[in-house]
């Protein structure tokens, strides 16, 4: 019989969203105080002062370093004492997920230091244009590489989330969540990842996954949609509804140590066939009901078998004999979220990106003689046979 103490605690819903506080404003210190007392806040940090010295320094980079830059700070920092307490300057984000009260500076400051090492890879108007676009990413297995990289790199303050999974143990291997975090809904997971890195984001999460009856509110008012889920009717639809709206599509998929990254520009041209032409003139009804072998069929089809490594071709065949599914590996979920986030950035910022499809592959950069004609050979012949042996 499960303890009472167990039940009330596996029935606590301590959300997914933080609270940011401005404690220049009475009410807000009342509510942080009430916090306090009722002992939801476990602890606190507080390195304003290093964040104001690092903002400070980005202001001025010609005195960064120059002989006195400490005391011209300091100088900085007293005036700003004088005025009010330390306290109550920038915002006092609280994670209920942690217990945890967070000091950092108001959005714009922190926006300007979080992403100041970012230049000039990334230049301060890039920047502003990539912290702007609004993206959706449908599917949170390879989805949340995906999100999170782009947040890493200070794009996509407005995002949305679509998945109905929760968090299983066999996810962790490719997903950046820990044992904390197991029977979570994914979408609640990444917006606590995404909220650590960014607590000024703006997120909408869709805990029904995407279906065909939300997907017209998931594409309102994207600049860029991102594809990675398995269902592959809703697949279609989001290239139809891309279509309509002329938002490009960006897909990638898990490719053993390699990554397969789609770009589908129907911002640019709404002929371009989905998914490359390689499913030919499939209709949304083909593609429904399919079970995890006609999934797993369809996709290879996709991607196209000759591009498929060979251990994940022998694993294909072992499905529902010696493993469960098709295999996927943590790095190559993190060199999906790398590759879309480059892409998203090229989109948004209006660098050349045409509609295509890159191989980003382990495999032909480190293995010896990758790219030797022989060996060239011997991979297309275990594909053909591959194909052959799969129904394809």
């Amino acid at each position: 019989m499960q303890p009472s103490w167990l039940g009330e605690l596996l029935d606590k819903d301590i959300g997914h969203e933080p609270r940011i506080f401005d404690l220049s404003l009475p009410a807000d210190l009342l509510a942080v105080e009430q916090l306090a007392k009722d002992k939801q806040v476990r602890f606190a940090t507080d390195d304003f002062v290093e964040q104001l010295r690092e903002l400070f320094a980005i202001q001025n980079p010609e005195i960064v370093y120059a002989p006195g830059f400490s005391d011209m700070f300091d100088k900085h920092l007293s005036s700003l004492k004088e005025q009010k307490p330390l306290e109550q300057y920038g915002r006092w984000v609280y994670y209920p997920w942690r217990g945890q009260l967070v000091h950092v500076l108001e959005e714009d400051d922190f926006f300007v230091v979080r992403t100041a090492r970012n230049r000039n890879l990334i230049t301060q108007e890039e920047q502003r244009r990539y912290y702007d676009a609004r993206i959706g990413i449908a599917g949170l297995s390879v989805g949340s590489a995906v999100a999170f990289a782009l947040t890493l790199q200070g794009a996509s303050k407005h995002i949305k989330l679509a998945d109905m999974d929760a968090l299983a143990l066999t996810n962790t291997n490719r997903v950046l969540a820990g044992a904390d975090r197991l029977g979570q809904l994914k979408v609640k997971m990444a917006s606590r990842t995404i909220f650590e890195l960014n607590p000024y984001a703006v997120i909408e999460i869709f805990p029904e996954g995407l279906v065909e009856g939300n997907i017209e509110k998931f594409f309102e008012g994207l600049d860029i949609v991102v594809d990675e889920i398995d269902e592959l009717s809703i697949k279609l639809r989001i290239r139809e509804e891309a279509r309509k709206r002329k938002i490009p599509v960006l897909m990638g998929a898990d490719n053993g140590d390699n990554a397969i990254i789609d770009v589908e520009r129907y911002d640019l041209n709404q002929a371009i066939e989905p998914f490359h032409g390689k499913l030919g003139a499939v209709r949304v009804e083909d593609l429904r009901g399919l079970d995890k072998f006609g999934i797993g069929k369809t996709i290879t089809k996709m991607l196209g078998p000759e591009n498929i490594t060979e251990r994940m071709q022998q694993s294909l065949l072992e499905m529902g004999k010696t493993i469960v599914s098709w295999p996927q590996l943590g790095g190559a979920a993190l060199l999906n979220g790398i590759g879309i986030a480059y892409c998203a950035r090229k989109i948004v910022i209006g660098e050349p990106l045409d509609t295509g499809r890159v191989l980003l592959s382990m495999d032909e950069k480190f293995v010896p003689g990758y790219g030797e004609a022989e060996k060239k050979a011997r991979r297309d012949e275990v594909s053909r046979k591959f194909a052959a042996t799969f129904g394809l």
